[in-house]
């Protein structure tokens, strides 16, 4: 997993979270007592064997970057790191993130510094636990050029997600973007049994939505965005304009998995947690 390197995209502004993200950036907003919600992405990797971490951000970033300086540190005889890469002015660009994608390509210079096979992409802005080992796994086996991580949701739920079809290997061969009506979501169906065969229960689930969470060959990552026109962000241009010539794989999750994007999901998931019997611990 050395080989592995980690970007967690800080988001833009947080104004869904306002005024939660008044004086600090979206990943230094606090969840559960002590926590910061970049501290979710950041256990998962270090649980996963992944101790390459940049974290990307441009709002209000010294209350975050005084928290990671404060809370992760490695040995002298460990090559890991967890730092934050704030925009900047460089050589090759002055402007702001414009998107997902720009930012990642904005900050390709500390790519190739650390010379990776694989790039592996996540939010800084959702609660959950996930080994990344496994879907590492899925991405060399299927021998993909890239792989992003499903979750399987009941059709009521998707106005707000990026859905995918599928083929029956699991290679994704269509996107949308949060659609709106059901001729938008027919072709995203995905059957009981194909769900089933992953081993997750399906119980009316049958469309599986984008996470968020990618994982790149590191080539293919530097191709697909420095290709012209530039792409500025994953769901809406990257996947829709890539997965018919690159091999874009599925790699199905099931566990609890919120995106805490909103002050109405930061608030019932901070009840939740507080609960006797919370669903994340």
């Amino acid at each position: 997993m050395r080989s592995v390197l980690s970007l967690i995209l800080g988001g833009g502004r947080g104004t869904r979270l306002f005024p939660l993200t008044k004086s600090r950036s979206k990943p230094a907003v606090p969840v559960a007592g002590k926590y910061r919600l970049i501290d979710i992405p950041i256990s998962n990797c270090i649980n996963s064997d992944l101790n390459k971490i940049y974290v990307l951000t441009q709002f209000l970033s010294v209350s975050l970057h005084r928290h990671i300086s404060n809370t992760y540190k490695f040995d002298m005889f460990d090559k890991g790191f967890v730092e934050v890469l704030a925009a900047q002015q460089t050589n090759e660009s002055a402007d702001w993130y414009q998107g997902t994608a720009d930012a990642v390509r904005q900050n390709f210079s500390y790519v190739r510094r650390e010379n990776p096979d694989e790039v592996l992409i996540l939010s800084g802005d959702q609660l959950y636990r996930m080994d990344y080992r496994e879907m590492v796994r899925t991405h060399r086996e299927s021998k993909a050029d890239i792989t992003i991580a499903a979750i399987p949701v009941p059709e009521k739920d998707t106005v707000g997600f990026g859905l995918m079809s599928i083929s029956d290997n699991g290679r994704v061969t269509g996107f949308v973007e949060k659609p709106k009506t059901a001729e938008e979501r027919a072709p995203y169906y995905v059957s009981d049994g194909w769900i089933e065969r992953k081993g997750i229960p399906c119980n009316g689930r049958n469309y599986l939505a984008n996470m968020g969470i990618y994982l790149f060959n590191t080539e293919v990552l530097i191709e697909t965005l420095t290709t012209k026109p530039l792409a500025t962000d994953f769901g809406k241009e990257v996947f829709p304009r890539y997965h018919k010539t690159k091999h874009v794989q599925a790699h199905l999750f099931d566990g609890y998995w919120e995106d805490l994007g909103t002050i109405r999901s930061y608030h019932e998931s901070s009840l939740a947690l507080a609960s006797s019997n919370p669903p994340f611990d």
